[in-house]
């Protein structure tokens, strides 16, 4: 029998990666789309050719699992609600806007033992994949620093309103790559330093942000994770890691599937490129089949939890001017 998926509202972009992944998956069925925004939920459902329905409570009585793609303050209140009803959860990031929402979600799902996985399809992604498997097999020795970015123009729209979106770039873009690093180097981030500012748009939201993250084993990682790129730029795939050892340095654009390996040895550098992939739809493939086995899915809530901290720890440094621990 399929997994039947709701999906909770169309706000983000991303719902229609989503919904293209799902629809016409051999072991799911979406069962409808439920949008408080009625205009917006029947428009999109007109046009991706699935069910709209009006009544929250209906839809999670159709489902065994749900699609929380909202604005960000609403993940965790939704999120709770489907828990409760014992349905599993793939949640858009930032998963969370607040450590008290993290505390509390996870506490429910706990509770309700269901999957709870956050999107973070660049786990997915090859280029990252293999960058992975190089740094733990030890081919650039002992890793010292990573210079990373998550760049993009303003997206827009609800994003840029504070109540609706719980910042600006730094909870957009961050959450992306602290669940990288922290992957990658299998450590907790234990102090983060940033610095922000609105230098395009002059709003009170921040449009540019600069991060330096700190591990347990000294290790350090700085991250732009700003929307200062201009209109004609891409909003989301600038997700590139500059990893250096102490034998040699990596070099990766996860969107661009390209891959280049330096080391100390005469050999030339060795470059991979041309995967072609679908993150997306590896991601969804990923929850389905945890939902379906009822296992721990490859991305957790518990991960996405923990980078949503290091982003929320950005904005308290930059508040302060200091660096702040974890």
């Amino acid at each position: 029998m399929p997994l039947r998926i709701g999906i909770l509202t169309c706000a983000h972009m991303h719902c229609w990666s989503y919904v293209s992944c799902l629809r016409g998956h051999p072991d799911a069925q979406i069962v409808g789309i439920w949008d408080d925004e009625v205009e917006r939920g029947e428009t999109f459902a007109q046009q991706a050719g699935i069910t709209y329905t009006g009544y929250f409570d209906d839809l999670l009585a159709a489902c065994d699992a749900v699609c929380i793609t909202t604005e960000n303050k609403r993940h965790a209140e939704l999120g709770i609600l489907a828990a409760k009803a014992g349905k599993h959860i793939l949640c858009e990031k930032p998963l969370v806007t607040s450590e008290e929402e993290g505390a509390r979600l996870l506490a429910a799902v706990k509770e309700a033992g269901v999957v709870l996985m956050t999107a973070f399809p660049c786990r997915f992604v090859p280029a990252y994949m293999e960058l992975r498997e190089k740094v733990r097999a030890g081919e650039i020795g002992k890793i010292r620093a990573i210079c990373a970015t998550n760049r993009g123009q303003c997206p827009g729209g609800w994003f840029i309103e504070r109540e609706k979106s719980g910042g600006g770039a730094m909870i957009d873009h961050v959450v992306h790559v602290a669940d990288l690093l922290r992957d990658l180097l299998q450590e907790e981030p234990v102090r983060v330093q940033a610095q922000t500012g609105s230098n395009v748009y002059h709003q009170d939201w921040e449009d540019t942000a600069m991060l330096t993250i700190e591990f347990p084993s000294g290790i350090f990682a700085t991250l732009d994770s700003s929307w200062s790129r201009p209109k004609t730029y891409r909003t989301w795939g600038d997700v590139t890691m500059n990893v250096v050892g102490d034998e040699g340095t990596i070099e990766v654009d996860l969107f661009g599937s390209d891959a280049q390996l330096y080391t100390l040895s005469s050999s030339p550098a060795h470059q991979s490129q041309g995967w072609g992939s679908d993150a997306d739809r590896a991601m969804v493939e990923e929850f389905v089949q945890a939902c379906l086995a009822r296992r721990e899915a490859a991305v957790t809530g518990f991960d996405g939890f923990q980078a949503a901290r290091v982003a929320l720890a950005g904005y308290r440094s930059a508040d302060l001017g200091q660096a702040v621990a974890l």
